[in-house]
This record gives C-alpha cells, sequence and structure tokens, in this order.
C-alpha cells in the first residue's frame, strides 16, 4: 500500500502561524472524520457505490489537508471506478482512513 505519513504542513502554511486557526481545523477533522468513516463502511456493505463514490469525494479533501498526496491521487481512483460499480480498492481505501484516525488520534 502506499507508504506515507500524515502530516500539519497544509494546514500550517494556510494558518500562517494563527495557532488558533490550526486548533479550530484539527478540530473540526477530529469531528467530521469518524462519522464520514462510518458513512463510508455503511454505505460499501450495504453496496450503495454511488454514495460511497460521494464519501469518497468528501473524504479526499482531508486527506489532502494532511498532506497525503498519493493517497489523495488513489481516492481519485477509486471514487471513478465506485461510480462505475466497482469498489476493488475497499480494503485499501480502509488503510488510509485508518492511518488518518491513528495520526488524529480519534
Amino acid at each position: 500500500m502506499l507508504q506515507e505519513a500524515p502530516n500539519l504542513n497544509y494546514i500550517h502554511e494556510l494558518s500562517g502561524g494563527d495557532k488558533e486557526f490550526e486548533d479550530k481545523m484539527i478540530s473540526i477533522l477530529k469531528e467530521e472524520l469518524p462519522e464520514e468513516i462510518k458513512q463510508y463502511k455503511i454505505t460499501v456493505e450495504m453496496n450503495v457505490l454511488k454514495q460511497t463514490a460521494e464519501i469518497v469525494h468528501k473524504l479526499k479533501h482531508k486527506i489532502s489537508i494532511l498532506g497525503l498526496e498519493k493517497s489523495y491521487d488513489f481516492a481519485v481512483q477509486y471514487e471513478k471506478e465506485l461510480l462505475q460499480g466497482s469498489d476493488s480498492k475497499h480494503n485499501d481505501f480502509l488503510e488510509i482512513l485508518n492511518t488518518m484516525s491513528n495520526f488524529l488520534a480519534i
């Protein structure tokens, strides 16, 4: 799988050193990510791939925010695959989500 580590570089760059802004961004990620992961798992289990693709679309922005460039590219491909009716990249995508969750310690 893709070996890359999440980081906060993008958030630091965006904030221009505003610690309060950084804390708010991280807080939003910690709040939204678990719910989106839960919804992702539900839609995969129900085999509603169009809805799964919509959730992957949302998640890929969080992937990008955490500096996971290769994982972002992977998510773009996975989203297309889902829209074509296949979820063969599901387990690899779960690894990305787990990496993000562990990084944010959720």
